[in-house]
């Protein structure tokens, strides 16, 4: 969340952030609160300067030995009132923060301003496109002989935009893991953790799901949990609360997890296939850094991340997003989109932002610039690296055959112990 005190310092810089984030917040609300909790503030402190002019008097009229009831009397009235004036205040200041909680962050200058996917800017493109002889199939298509992914499995035992992998198909998700891993771990320095996959919701919060995208989330209802939409979540509400060492960060950390989304194909868009699924399986990376070098750490993010696809041989693009189509927590947010020939189509598998601290307000995450320095708040990043069914699309479709196999990438051929799928 942004600082309150931003807030009320830059109002119309903040509400021109809402508007280019094209959200639908009304803050005349907040300017009356604020207004009502400068009004009590005032009134509160003119009393408490009363009760202790007035207390003073009292102890000399005692010490005197004069009769001070009448006065004692109106100390409790006043008493009473700063009381009541706190409690009022209490109830704005709460009122003030549900407001506060739910203003977007303010874009970052170098995101162009966009209402929706159309205004989002194409700023790299690698890899060529893949000309085939044959007609391109979808990867539902050459699944029907391949039999890789069990659609109808899936949704028999949980429903539509459920699946279940099979065979060498569900080799290939686990190859598609380790290979990540091992290229996150091992290159690009990332510490790997294996969080749980259910959260509180003191951590959805911190992460800024809650309490915008709470009907999107799968909750455990009895115990208050929720099935974790990305693993960002849990990895980093792991330093929620804390206080870091600044000699610590950056700190790097990567990690698999199943993710849950209950908005899958809510729309009737893009329902066939592997294109939209209630769960899926990632390799997140999230980043906590100090404030000054978070925009060069995101860039690596994005390099971290695009480097999977290079080494796979898929040709993608990377989007700047506009303004109007970043996310609720993000200042600045690239995507990844991988090239699909069967579909015809750029599919996103991997989304790169930067929160600056806005979610580490949320979650109290702090570090120490030097060991005697005032704490700041961290920024926090994250990138997908990747979302695996659209890799897993592209693979598919990319590295078809005319006879309907697909040849493995040769970065995958060791974990698979195939070079085609056939």
């Amino acid at each position: 969340m942004m600082d309150l005190k931003f807030i009320r310092e830059n109002l119309a810089q903040v509400e021109e952030g809402i508007r280019k984030k094209n959200a639908s917040l009304d803050l005349s609300q907040f300017r009356a609160l604020d207004e009502q909790r400068r009004r009590i503030l005032a009134q509160a402190e003119e009393l408490k300067a009363l009760r202790n002019r007035v207390s003073e008097e009292i102890a000399q009229t005692k010490k005197k030995g004069g009769n001070a009831d009448d006065k004692i009397a109106e100390m409790k009235r006043v008493g009473d009132d700063i009381k009541n004036l706190d409690n009022e205040l209490k109830n704005v200041e709460d009122q003030l923060y549900q407001l506060q909680i739910r203003i977007p962050n303010l874009p970052h200058a170098s995101v162009p301003v966009g209402k929706s996917a159309a205004d989002n800017v194409v700023v790299k493109q690698w890899g060529e496109i893949p000309r085939f002889d044959f007609t391109p199939k979808s990867h539902w298509d050459l699944n029907e002989n391949l039999r890789l992914i069990d659609f109808e499995g899936g949704a028999k035992v949980s429903g539509s935009f459920f699946v279940n992998f099979q065979g060498k198909g569900a080799k290939l998700v686990r190859s598609l893991i380790n290979f990540m891993l091992d290229l996150h771990i091992d290159k690009h320095g990332y510490t790997e953790v294996f969080p749980p996959f259910v959260v509180g919701r003191e951590a959805m919060f911190g992460t800024g799901q809650l309490p915008k995208m709470e009907d999107d989330m799968y909750r455990v209802e009895a115990d208050d949990l929720f099935l974790i939409p990305t693993a960002e979540v849990p990895v980093t509400n792991l330093l929620a609360g804390k206080m870091l060492a600044g000699a610590d960060l950056p700190i790097n950390y990567t990690a698999y997890t199943p993710c849950f989304r209950r908005e899958a194909g809510a729309y009737g868009k893009d329902t066939k296939g592997l294109m939209r699924l209630h769960q899926f399986d990632k390799v997140e990376m999230v980043k906590c850094t100090r404030p000054e070098t978070s925009y060069e750490e995101h860039e690596k993010l994005l390099q971290n991340s695009e480097e999977v696809l290079q080494m796979l041989g898929l040709p993608y693009r990377v989007l700047l997003l506009c303004s109007g189509d970043m996310s609720f927590a993000a200042a600045k947010c690239y995507d990844i989109e991988v090239w699909a020939p069967g579909m015809q189509k750029w599919l996103e598998v991997s989304s790169c932002s930067n929160f600056e601290d806005f979610q580490a307000r949320r979650a109290n995450i702090r570090f120490r610039p030097e060991p005697s320095a005032k704490p700041q708040f961290v920024h926090t990043l994250n990138s997908s690296g990747l979302a695996l069914p659209r890799t897993i699309i592209a693979i598919m479709e990319n590295f078809q055959t005319d006879e309907g196999t697909i040849v493995v990438p040769e970065v995958l051929r060791s974990f698979m112990g195939v070079s085609v799928l056939k």
